[in-house]
């Protein structure tokens, strides 16, 4: 199943939220964002490889704290040569080989986000509760639905703790989409910072409770989507 990690706006979270998913499901994240990619860095052949022809998904998969990543590389050169036309084959490739594949997605409405949403079997979206940002979710599920990806759940970062429910409440109200809350700890941050999944940095933190339970909404909407297509 190929899930993609949106949102619209930058800053929200993606990939922390992309990073910690792949360990809950035993996925593969890939970085999707060919111009300002997130996920650790890798050692050998990278996403830009990939869609320009120069190597094999399979060959750039490095494995990180446990979690499978297929980086993308920081130069503009490699940027340029990547064909985003490729990804699809390329995530495809994957499937073939994991349960779960993640896509890690660029901020905005850009050209390769819908190639990314048009490629994937659904999608997660990841908001914080500003209006800003909640607008972009918005815009990026009218997209998603636009090229027929449905919506596993919503994450809204960076809450706190006092107003948790009364905004994923207010969030599935208007949107209509079940919605997780992952409110702001400390050992996130220091995950953060350090590029690790957050178990790796603080294995008994509360958060880790939030991403369980937005793999447990990817499992249920791959079964769904399954037994609609018998």
């Amino acid at each position: 199943m190929i899930v993609a990690i949106s949102g619209g706006k930058g800053g929200v979270g993606k990939t922390t939220v992309s990073l910690n998913l792949a360990r809950a499901l035993d996925a593969v994240v890939v970085d999707g964002d060919l111009t300002t990619p997130d996920l650790p860095r890798g050692r050998g052949p990278d996403m830009h490889d990939v869609l320009a022809g120069r190597a094999g998904p399979m060959e750039a998969v490095e494995e990180f704290d446990d979690v499978h990543v297929l980086p993308c590389g920081r130069t503009l050169d490699g940027a340029s040569a990547a064909d985003v036309s490729n990804l699809e084959n390329a995530v495809s490739l994957l499937d073939r080989r994991f349960e779960y594949v993640l896509v890690d997605c660029p901020a905005g409405l850009a050209r390769d986000v819908g190639h990314q949403l048009r490629c994937a079997d659904a999608a997660v979206l990841v908001t914080m509760a500003n209006r800003p940002a909640l607008w972009n979710a918005l815009k990026t599920r009218q997209l998603a639905m636009d090229v027929e990806t449905p919506i596993a759940c919503i994450v809204v970062n960076k809450a706190t703790s006092d107003a948790a429910g009364i905004v994923a409440d207010r969030v599935e109200e208007r949107i209509g989409t079940p919605t997780h809350v992952l409110e702001e700890y400390d050992a996130i941050f220091e995950s953060q910072d350090d590029g690790h999944p957050v178990h790796h940095v603080a294995p008994d933190c509360d958060g880790l409770e939030t991403f369980d339970d937005v793999a447990a909404e990817v499992v249920r909407c791959g079964e769904h989507i399954r037994s609609a297509s018998r």
